[in-house]
């Protein structure tokens, strides 16, 4: 009762600044009780390692700081895509197999399945195309925990009293564990047209001519947004509206779409962003962009060809409010220096 008397026997303009520095004070606290500082690059044993399709041999899987030994990986993350997968990898083999003809063998690729702990039959998938094209192109990363962007669900471990472990988001596992000169990850939904990335890498050969350059080239689907606004629901387009606001107001400028699961990476761009990355939701994309303008990484936005796919795991209203969320919490945690980027890779 004494401090309430206190704030009003104040003037109005010192009580309002009273009251604003209490709740910044409680914010910073709240967020520093509930923010984990540094990325979790956490991998249990068995994601250390790969299958060759021989048997039950074992080998593992590089690091992302090793030279580049091969033209391109694609990290495809996967979470119950038995069904849309094999459509999705026979496109891109197809593209892929094509290009390597064109290029008269100098172009090299692998493709690395990230199973995030389906509980369906996804590494069995992936491993059947392992015995078909062998090890060298075609690797199975198995999680033994689901870790998210597949859907709402988090890995939690208690280190402290105070605070929570959020898992790192599985793409980035995948990124960790690639050989490629250049870096695409790319939805196991088969959305966006794989052939699409010549258009993708043709921008970002133009912004960064070799692999030590820092860029980043992003599929965009905002020449289709007429079309999808007259198709949606008026929820459906106010929450979209809602999000593009929060992300432009909050997080990430120059960029109409931070979303579409078509991202290419030089080298040097992946060593630099992805160890900094925290949220292992559908946000992660935003942060990832955030980081990137904020180390001044040059970003190329092309136009893709997409198409929906049933089968999605957004659930529209709940994973909205998530993701405005998540946007929050990104701009406050970096804003409070919470959570900081990595400036140097290794």
């Amino acid at each position: 009762m004494a401090f309430v008397d206190f704030l009003l026997s104040l003037p109005l303009l010192q009580t309002s600044l009273v009251l604003l520095v209490i709740l910044i004070v409680g914010l910073y606290i709240f967020l520093t009780v509930t923010t984990i500082r540094k990325p979790n690059l956490h991998r249990y044993d068995s994601e250390k390692y790969f299958l060759t399709g021989n048997g039950d041999e074992r080998r593992p899987f590089p690091e992302l700081d090793d030279p580049s030994s091969l033209s391109l990986s694609l990290i495809v993350p996967s979470y119950n895509e038995e069904t849309r997968l094999p459509s999705m990898l026979d496109e891109a083999l197809a593209y892929l197999e094509q290009k390597k003809k064109d290029e008269g063998g100098s172009f090299t690729y692998e493709i690395i399945i990230v199973d995030d702990g389906s509980k369906d039959g996804t590494s069995k998938v992936g491993m059947e195309y392992t015995k078909k094209y062998g090890h060298e192109k075609i690797r199975v990363l198995t999680f033994e925990k689901n870790r998210g962007k597949g859907g709402a669900v988090r890995m939690v471990r208690i280190f402290k009293k105070t605070e929570i472990f959020e898992a790192k988001n599985f793409p980035m596992q995948g990124m960790l564990s690639s050989r490629g000169k250049h870096l695409l990850f790319a939805d196991a939904d088969g959305a966006t047209r794989f052939s699409d990335l010549t258009k993708v890498e043709s921008a970002l050969n133009k912004i960064a001519p070799d692999e030590n350059t820092p860029a980043i080239s992003v599929g965009s689907r905002s020449h289709l947004q007429d079309d999808a606004v007259a198709e949606r629901t008026f929820l459906r387009n106010f929450l979209m509206y809602g999000f593009h606001f929060l992300v432009w107001f909050l997080c990430v400028r120059g960029v109409k779409d931070t979303q579409c699961g078509f991202k290419l990476f030089t080298r040097s761009a992946a060593r630099l962003l992805f160890p900094s990355v925290h949220i292992d939701r559908w946000a992660f994309d935003v942060e990832l962009l955030y980081i990137a303008q904020c180390l001044k990484i040059s970003i190329a936005e092309v136009a893709v060809n997409w198409q929906e796919i049933e089968g999605s795991k957004m659930v529209p209203f709940w994973s909205w409010l998530q993701m405005g969320r998540d946007l929050l919490l990104i701009r406050l945690r970096y804003l409070f220096g919470l959570w900081r980027i990595k400036e140097k890779s290794n």
